[in-house]
């Protein structure tokens, strides 16, 4: 009898250690260095939501800005997903606040393509917009 029940036990703690890998490994990767976002030229940069929500002014300074548009501000952990040559995806984590996959897909370096989707104050959200240079900051 007592060895079905270390059996047991050690199947759910091998399940538990599989469920709880995935969840941390935003957690694990505090900052990203993403050549693409810093070639985007600096300046002001007006973000147009695809549906039809008012058009916002950032203020790009390393390119990060754009990944986290429904979480500005917050002090969130990031796991790159994808770096390629045109391409970013991330998947953010903010504690207590919500966690979104950004994809960002550069045109120029003056203009980007955005999608983003996940939890920001509880609530699931999801946007398209497109974001390009307008002047400086």
């Amino acid at each position: 009898m007592t060895k079905i029940v270390r059996k047991s036990f050690a199947v759910a703690v091998a399940a538990c250690a599989a469920i709880a890998l995935p969840l941390s490994l935003p957690a694990l990767a505090q900052s990203a260095n993403l050549p693409l976002l810093g070639e985007l030229t600096k300046g002001e940069w007006t973000v147009r939501f695809r549906d039809g929500s008012a058009a916002r002014k950032i203020c790009v300074r390393s390119g990060s800005e754009l990944i986290q548009l429904r979480h500005r501000g917050s002090t969130c952990s990031r796991f790159v997903v994808e770096d390629s040559e045109n391409r970013v995806a991330v998947q953010y984590t903010c504690s207590g606040n919500g966690y979104a996959r950004t994809n960002i897909r550069r045109e120029t370096n003056a203009l980007v393509q955005i999608e983003s989707q996940g939890i920001a104050g509880g609530l699931p959200f999801q946007l398209t917009a497109e974001a390009r240079r307008t002047g400086n900051c």
